[in-house]
């Protein structure tokens, strides 16, 4: 009889340690557990020795993954995310998934500034956009 109790209280204990949730880090979990850290977005904020291309007739002649970051107008939707940009120095097609838009919609007198790398095919370059971000 005692045999079968112990067995039954070590299956029971077993039982309920696995049942019991882990912490998102792992370890001790319970009432007097500290709050898990979070830890901040960061990164470098400073001069860059890659040139960041800033209008439409620079990334028209722009090498393949040149990057850019231009402040314009979406002036029309060409289809399949891709849309047509302008800025004071010319027009360029742009190519946005919809996973870049992070919620903001535009019309065409939204002035906006996009961030991304020049795309060149044979004759043709276009902008595969990374960010969309209201201009100020």
């Amino acid at each position: 009889m005692k045999k079968l109790l112990a067995a039954s209280v070590l299956m029971f204990s077993s039982m309920s340690v696995m049942a019991a949730p882990q912490s998102a880090q792992g370890g001790f979990s319970g009432p007097n557990e500290a709050a898990p850290l979070t830890q901040a977005q960061g990164g470098f904020n400073g001069p860059s020795a890659v040139p960041v291309l800033n209008t439409v007739k620079a990334a028209l002649h722009a090498d393949e993954n040149a990057t850019v970051e231009l402040t314009g107008y979406i002036i029309s939707s060409i289809g399949n995310e891709e849309y047509m940009f302008k800025d004071v120095t010319g027009e360029i097609k742009i190519e946005i998934d919809k996973k870049d838009w992070h919620g903001i919609t535009v019309t065409p007198t939204t002035k906006i500034i996009i961030r991304g790398e020049v795309d060149k095919d044979w004759t043709v370059r276009t902008i595969d956009v990374e960010t969309v971000a209201l201009a100020k």
